[in-house]
């Protein structure tokens, strides 16, 4: 596969990045589900004794899997609150252990209740058994996959990240991260893989605000930066960048045309052809910024 190949996959993966990974995420349980449902009725019908129906180990592997793919919003949530780092150490533990707990029993009470529920209508009924002994078992299980979805997770990050290529401010403080600079950059640095190189910040067409960073959009390419929008336009605003919509923010000289509807709102035409909400609520501002001084 070459490199214009990738870069237009993962273009696409940024347009709808939560649904492409739910997709994913839900073919691998599912796949996962399917072939321990059939080795759990493969193992109690090998003396041909067994009294278990052929729908039970389904229930119960679909239930778990099911059950994990509701949580992930929250996972995810908590390990970009709790990222792994180098320092915190004790912080991260406490946060993690709890956060493992809490998955553990979300996960067992969605779980169980999908059992009960199946089971009822199926005119049986459902022991989940001693609740303690029953959730520790269950815990360690959980906990094992909350540590393997913590690092995993980070890990698609990163390697995301490098084979992208990752935008940095070339002077960023480097104390909090979050002071904006006194003077807009000229460049940013992008680590791409094994490679470094430097994009003008003149290229940069429109900046969009997704989560914990601000892509950077230039030359069809997407460059994340791990900044808050408002933060980056405090940088950028002097180079002629204006916010024109909650998550959205443009470069006047990358601008086409301007389109205003009875609403208030409005369409920003890009000379790649890229079109962009204009939201009222911003209208007044951008406009002012687009006057000469």
């Amino acid at each position: 596969m070459t490199s214009d190949n990738i870069t237009r996959l993962l273009l696409r993966f940024d347009r709808q990045p939560v649904l492409y990974s739910y997709l994913l995420l839900a073919l691998y349980f599912f796949i996962n589900a399917a072939i321990n449902a059939s080795s759990v009725w493969m193992e109690h019908s090998r003396d041909g004794s067994s009294n278990l129906q052929l729908w039970e180990p389904i229930v119960w592997e679909y239930s778990s899997a099911i059950s994990t793919l509701l949580l992930f919003p929250l996972l995810f949530w908590w390990f970009n609150r709790y990222p792994l780092q180098l320092c915190t150490i004790r912080r991260q533990l406490l946060a993690h252990l709890l956060g493992s707990l809490l998955f553990s029993v979300l996960h067992v009470g969605l779980m169980v209740a999908l059992r009960e529920l199946i089971y009822h209508w199926q005119g049986g009924n459902y022991n989940f058994g001693p609740l303690v002994r029953e959730f520790f078992y269950e815990y360690r299980k959980d906990a094992w996959g909350y540590v393997s979805f913590l690092i995993g997770y980070q890990l698609v990050l990163f390697v995301y990240s490098r084979i992208k290529g990752e935008a940095h401010q070339l002077d960023s403080a480097e104390d909090s991260g979050t002071m904006p600079l006194a003077k807009a950059p000229e460049h940013f640095l992008v680590k791409k893989l094994d490679k470094e190189f430097l994009i003008r910040t003149d290229d940069i067409e429109w900046l969009e605000a997704s989560g914990n960073y601000v892509n950077l959009h230039s030359k069809g390419r997407i460059y994340p930066l791990r900044a808050t929008l408002s933060n980056t336009l405090l940088q950028l605003s002097s180079k002629g960048f204006s916010r024109i919509h909650r998550s959205l923010a443009v470069n006047h000289n990358a601008i086409d045309s301007i389109s205003y509807d009875s609403s208030g709102d409005g369409d920003i035409l890009l000379k790649n052809g890229r079109q962009l909400a204009l939201s009222r609520r911003y209208k007044d501002a951008f406009r002012s910024a687009l006057q000469p001084d």
